[in-house]
């Protein structure tokens, strides 16, 4: 997948670059508005990482010239200004989504994915389950992935909200598994309501247990030993509490992270055997 990246600070866009590109995504990269105005408008990106104070052209107007000429993939726009009214000024514009500075660049990362699993029309690395699809030029062909997932568990909320969810926890899983990774899936019933247990296992090196609570609390980092650590499962996180669910991280039966998202289900009725 290609993204752009458009910002004048050239440390800052050196350090988008670079994580884009570990990644797994080509990245081109512009410094003023009017090179990124010119790569947007004549080339294929699946994303674009947009800065609104830039040098000949500012970023709204970029991003307004590229809506007005039918460009329609998915922008995230980076911003030191805090107030509300730059923020709707880039929405209204035409972004998707933004960031103000200063930002973590794992922030950057997630949101990105984000915008690309939600972009009709685009290559997506959109992991779902039943059936479960994987993105095979995603750097993960050298590791196993195996599925339990029975056919008719119906998560009852939005489905993109499942992609993003689910998206991230399998991408984490991918990145820092040592060999496989596991999908599974049950229903359940507890407290007198219907709900589908979705579980994300991985052979890496996981996180101490008594870390896990921060490892999905937003704003909060774990020790820099431990890898793996991102905005990721604190949005999968606040996410599920938004419907009721919740996250919980464990140790895995196969070594590594084990991440558990219980999620509201629409009543499973299992199949009657004759």
């Amino acid at each position: 997948m290609r993204v752009l990246v458009v910002e004048d600070d050239t440390e800052l866009n050196r350090q988008l670059c670079e994580a884009l590109k570990d990644a797994g995504y080509a990245v081109d990269s512009a410094t003023d508005g009017e090179e990124g105005h010119f790569l947007g408008d004549t080339e294929p990106y699946d994303a674009v990482v947009l800065d609104l104070g830039l040098p000949q052209i500012d970023g709204i107007s970029v991003l307004e010239r590229w809506r007005r000429e039918g460009r329609i993939m998915p922008v995230l726009i980076l911003t030191a200004r805090d107030r509300w009214s730059d923020k709707v000024a880039g929405i209204d514009a035409g972004a998707d989504d933004y960031v103000a500075k200063p930002f973590h660049i794992e922030e950057i990362l997630a949101r990105v994915r984000a915008l690309i699993r939600r972009a009709a029309g685009h290559a997506s690395s959109e992991l779902v389950c039943g059936p479960l699809r994987l993105d095979t030029r995603a750097s993960r062909a050298d590791k196993t992935v195996e599925d339990d997932v029975p056919a008719g568990l119906v998560f009852a909320g939005e489905s993109h909200d499942l992609e993003e969810m689910l998206g991230n926890l399998l991408e984490n899983a991918a990145k820092w598994s040592r060999s496989v990774f596991r999908l599974s899936a049950r229903p359940e019933e507890r407290d007198g309501r219907a709900v589908v247990i979705l579980a994300v296992e991985d052979d890496g090196p996981g996180i101490p247990q008594d870390q896990a609570e921060r490892a999905i609390k937003r704003g909060q980092r774990l020790d820099e030993t431990v890898p793996g650590t991102g905005l990721g499962l604190s949005i999968v996180s606040e996410t599920a509490g938004e419907y009721g669910g919740e996250l919980r991280l464990a140790r895995a039966n196969i070594g590594g992270l084990r991440a558990e998202l219980i999620l509201p289900s629409i009543p499973f009725s299992a199949p009657q055997r004759r």
